[in-house]
């Protein structure tokens, strides 16, 4: 122990073992060794002790779209990993899109990997994309470190990342199959779109009617098929539809090598508190009832949905209009993840422990960080939040760190406070203070 040079104390520490009062040792940027609370201080190290708040291992956010560059207003390296390092979150993926040039060869992917290397506070690694014309890009990428790559099933809403269908996805499958990559999916079924009514303006029911459930299953259904026939490892990006539920327990016990994720705001957030007008609300997959909630929840518990991840897809306030059919389709939650879903756990009888493993322990684990990130134990990075979880806050947009500060959390007490962030040992963010852009860009490990 005497190249320890940091002490963190508290008596409640989030550990794999399960909470309890503990003293970890940080060295060279890695916890050497989680000791008793009481333990000694070893000579030279310094002592950081946080009471009774929560030492937790930094959130794991899979599901980011950074926007940059290209679409930079929109969000940014900078601004984005500020507003996810004050949330507790010290390791986010990049999205392939919807920046400019999109991450679907290597070429781009060294474009974005260079605007983001003096930008980056927390750590940061990226998604390829799947598209019908890149079948030959794919196993490049996957070479150069992407840690999977995203396709969409229905119009991403950008022109240059278009959909693929069902054979397009059947090619990109097999070849991202047979290198053991990992294929991520927007599973929206685009024929149950076309033919849903699109009525449009200000009324949110008129929006939700226009992305049915059904659209979810049937995409689900298809992609479940499609990895069974080719062995595959797919992922079910933000799943909103309870429906498709059985489909994804029957798929796993079948041995069909499918993970699912689910997002705050369908979580959190109901259809039946939206305002008509509030396209803050608006994202897609919709948010759905409060029925449909609650099954999400009880899949979560019963782990037929394996985490939870942000889906941050800002855009600018005057793309947000009133009109449902028209605005930005994107919900802003990075800065407030863990608050907003530690808010609703705990009323539902959840621990934090169970927030860690859906938020930081299985996130790291589905992008293959899980032997760096993603828990506190000997020889992971020391990536720490630390939270007060019974302080509340009442949510400002004028202090949130995100470039705009549009959000559908405005007004909402929260409850859990993050004191402080570390990465690798370092403290990079407390009561509103930054250091310097400590992050590294990750890459995938072989």
């Amino acid at each position: 122990m005497s190249d320890v040079e940091l002490v963190l104390r508290s008596t409640r520490v989030i550990t794999p073992e399960g909470t309890r009062a503990a003293t970890v040792a940080v060295a060279d940027g890695r916890i050497a060794a989680v000791l008793p609370y009481e333990a000694d201080v070893p000579p030279g190290a310094r002592l950081e002790d946080f009471g009774d708040d929560v030492l937790l291992p930094g959130l794991v956010d899979t599901h980011v779209h950074v926007n940059d560059p290209g679409r930079t207003e929109w969000e940014g390296f900078w601004t984005a990993t500020r507003a996810a390092a004050a949330g507790g979150i010290t390791t986010l993926v990049d999205m392939p899109l919807n920046s400019l040039p999109p991450t679907t060869t290597v070429y781009h992917l060294r474009t974005k990997r260079e605007v983001a290397a003096s930008k980056a506070h927390i750590d940061v690694g990226f998604w390829g994309g799947a598209l019908p014309d890149n079948v030959k890009d794919l196993r490049p990428l996957h070479d150069a470190g992407v840690f999977g790559f995203k396709a969409f099933l229905s119009p991403s809403g950008v022109d240059e990342f278009p959909h693929l269908d069902q054979e397009q996805l059947a090619l990109s499958m097999a070849e991202i199959a047979d290198f053991d990559g990992l294929l991520i999916v927007h599973a929206e079924d685009p024929h149950h779109l076309d033919t849903a009514p699109q009525q449009g303006g200000p009324e949110y029911a008129h929006f939700l009617a226009s992305r049915p459930r059904g659209a979810e299953d049937t995409a689900i259904a298809n992609l479940i098929a499609q990895a069974k026939r080719l062995h595959a490892r797919v992922h079910v990006l933000h799943l909103s539809s309870s429906d498709a539920l059985p489909l994804i327990a029957e798929a796993k016990a079948a041995g069909v090598r499918i993970t699912v994720e689910t997002c705050p705001h369908y979580l959190t957030l109901t259809a039946e508190e939206v305002p008509d007008g509030a396209s803050e609300f608006k994202c897609c997959p919709p948010i759905r009832e409060a029925a449909n909630q609650d099954l999400l929840w009880q899949a979560l518990a019963d782990g037929t949905i394996d985490c939870v991840v942000t889906d941050h897809s800002p855009s600018t306030a005057d793309l947000k209009t009133a009109d449902f059919a028209t605005a930005w389709g994107g919900i802003s939650g990075l800065q407030l993840s863990l608050a907003a879903v530690w808010t609703e756990a705990r009323g539902r009888g959840h621990s934090l422990e169970d927030v860690v493993r859906w938020m930081s322990t299985r996130t790291a684990a589905l992008v293959g960080l899980d032997a760096r990130k993603g828990a506190i134990e000997a020889g992971r990075d020391a990536d720490f939040a630390v939270l007060a979880p019974d302080e509340t806050f009442t949510v400002d947009p004028a202090a949130l760190q995100h470039r705009n500060r549009v959000t559908a959390y405005a007004g909402k007490t929260l409850s859990g406070v993050v004191k402080s962030t570390w990465l690798r040992g370092e403290r990079i963010v407390a009561e509103g203070e930054f250091t310097a852009p400590k992050g590294q860009l990750l890459t995938r490990t072989p």
